[in-house]
């Protein structure tokens, strides 16, 4: 790291035992490719020597890390908590003697196995110095219904509507705070993006690829398949 420039870290949040998914084994320890779902996530952090700690944030009592966990001391886990604020939360604390409050953070899904190198380098390409922090994202193509009781309400505008994706990359000092902040008021947290906006950040909005999904249901694990063969990268040892 150079003196006086701020340095990138990554928390991946891995605690999630993914119930909507509907299977026994955890979703980022599904086989995907070859590999596992979170192998996949992690990779395009462990091909840049530019972040020098890739902290995974584990369930208490997780069996399945070891076998995958990357044989490279850059890579630290750590214990999560009951929802994902509070996991995310534990990875950066876990970084507070390594870093400096006003260096970056990227907070990445273990469940989104198909970010690209490209996409990931036009993050840190346009979240620049002055900026407070930016987020992967990817404007709405469908047309959006609002709903009650299974009923069409009606039609929203989305051409104001983006879908949130990650990675979503803060600085490390403001990113604890909203956290702590958030959690201690018991507000809902559902990104790292919504933390911040709690504490009146307006982050930028990085336009992403669509196909950086999120495994939800079990179909996905075959999109993602498909995504990373035609990627090229499916086949990679």
């Amino acid at each position: 790291m150079t003196p006086g420039r701020p340095a990138y870290w990554v928390v991946i949040p891995a605690a999630g035992a993914g119930v909507r998914f509907g299977s026994n084994t955890p979703k980022q320890y599904l086989p995907l490719a070859g590999r596992t779902v979170i192998e996949w996530a992690l990779r395009p952090f462990l091909a840049r020597p530019d972040f020098p700690c890739i902290v995974v944030v584990l369930s208490p009592g997780d069996d399945r890390w070891e076998a995958v966990r990357p044989r490279t001391h850059r890579v630290l886990s750590v214990p999560g908590g009951a929802e994902r604020a509070r996991s995310v939360l534990n990875g950066l604390e876990a970084l507070e003697e390594r870093a400096r409050s006003d260096d970056w953070v990227l907070v990445h899904d273990a469940a989104r196995p198909c970010l690209t190198d490209a996409d990931l380098e036009r993050l840190l390409g346009a979240v620049g110095e002055d900026d407070p922090g930016g987020l992967l994202a990817a404007p709405v193509q469908d047309t959006l219904k609002q709903a009650e009781d299974g009923r069409v309400l009606g039609t929203l505008d989305r051409g104001a509507i983006w879908r949130a994706l990650t990675p979503q990359m803060f600085r490390i000092g403001a990113l604890t705070d909203a956290l702590r902040s958030a959690l201690a008021a018991g507000q809902p947290v559902t990104d790292e993006c919504s933390a911040m906006e709690r504490a009146g950040v307006q982050a930028k909005l990085v336009l992403g690829r669509a196909d950086n999904i999120k495994l939800t249901r079990p179909e996905d694990l075959c999109l993602a398949a498909f995504i990373l063969d035609r990627a090229g990268v499916a086949t990679c040892a």
